[in-house]
């Protein structure tokens, strides 16, 4: 299967009542362990890129190593996302390099710092949609803002959605997908206790706009045993926090159809490695603890994958390609 619209694989994931999981990658071990995963639970999966990772791989080496993941594995669903788009050029760039999805944070200006009012969000949003739409290309956005900072994204404020304006919101920008903010945060420092999340907020903006996908940011649980990992051999991550996993599993039979995954895998990877190092300081071949890293990081998505529902859902998706999706949203009268 070549690579596909996030929307198809959203659309498959309300029917089947279960959230497909969006990776952040940086290189190719990360991208490599990912669709093992997704091979091994039978998934469908979103490989997402930040600007940052775009920018650390000087944008074009990203691409090739994310199509030669979907040239490898042609039975797997795959969608290429943009993760925090911060303006309509940012997201014509990622659609240039053949991105089938992007993500447009209005909800923060162009610095992916400072707070945006609900127009300036529309109206960035909607400049992306009419943009993206024609080409076939979905579309996610965000309403409300998250706590901490993570890869230069974040107000470091939590402001949580207000329903009734998901509701304008998403009759005015048409998007495929909505990012809510109901208390979580990014980074792995989410909280400094246990965790009080606006779980309802979730159904209730469910119940208003049932066809509308929405999303997890900031949902990484912060396993502490990779966190125990990482301190053992000589990391420093005091009181690293997490959204459980029965919090996102809550949530996922109202809406939740996206849950985003990165603060995990930089856990799994750092701990593996610092391993490597510790255990056998005489290693000094890139592939003796990459390796590793790659394999620690299969086990950790393969549960994402399993936890999340997403497993054996792969055979169950229909190809659609970005032509087809141009008809969908011309039928929808969306352009």
């Amino acid at each position: 299967m070549a690579l596909v619209p996030m929307r198809v694989l959203l659309d498959a994931a309300a029917k089947g009542t279960y959230a497909v999981g969006a990776y952040n990658v940086n290189n190719m071990e990360q991208i490599q362990a990912i669709m093992a995963a997704a091979r091994e639970t039978r998934s469908p999966v979103i490989i997402q890129a930040s600007r940052g990772a775009l920018k650390y791989t000087n944008f074009t080496y990203l691409r090739h190593l994310m199509l030669a993941a979907v040239e490898e594995n042609p039975d797997i669903p795959v969608t290429m996302h943009l993760d925090h788009g911060n303006s309509l050029e940012t997201c014509k760039m990622a659609i240039g390099l053949g991105f089938t999805s992007v993500m447009i944070d209005g909800s923060l200006k162009e610095d992916s710092k400072t707070p945006t009012t609900f127009n300036e969000n529309l109206e960035v949003t909607r400049s992306v949609v009419d943009y993206a739409h024609p080409l076939g290309v979905s579309v996610e956005a965000e309403l409300g803002t998250l706590g901490g900072i993570e890869d230069g994204v974040g107000s470091g404020t939590v402001h949580l959605t207000d329903p009734d304006q998901a509701v304008e919101f998403v009759k005015l920008a048409n998007v495929d997908a909505l990012a809510v903010a109901i208390g979580t945060s990014h980074g792995a420092y989410k909280f400094k206790e246990e965790p009080r999340l606006a779980l309802e907020l979730v159904a209730e903006i469910n119940s208003r706009i049932p066809d509308t996908a929405l999303v997890m940011h900031g949902s990484s649980s912060v396993p502490q045993e990779l966190v125990d990992m990482v301190n053992r051999y000589g990391g420093r991550m005091p009181n690293a926090r997490g959204v459980p996993i029965s919090a996102i599993q809550s949530v996922i039979p109202h809406g939740v159809r996206k849950v985003n995954v990165d603060t995990d895998g930089r856990l799994v990877v750092t701990a593996a490695i610092r391993k490597v190092f510790a255990e056998t300081p005489e290693k000094f071949d890139p592939r003796d603890y990459l390796g590793p890293a790659r394999t620690a990081l299969t086990v950790l998505v393969a549960q994402k994958m399993r936890d999340f529902g997403t497993a054996g859902h792969a055979g169950e998706i229909k190809q659609k390609s970005l032509g087809d999706m141009v008809e969908f949203y011309r039928k929808k009268g969306i352009i």
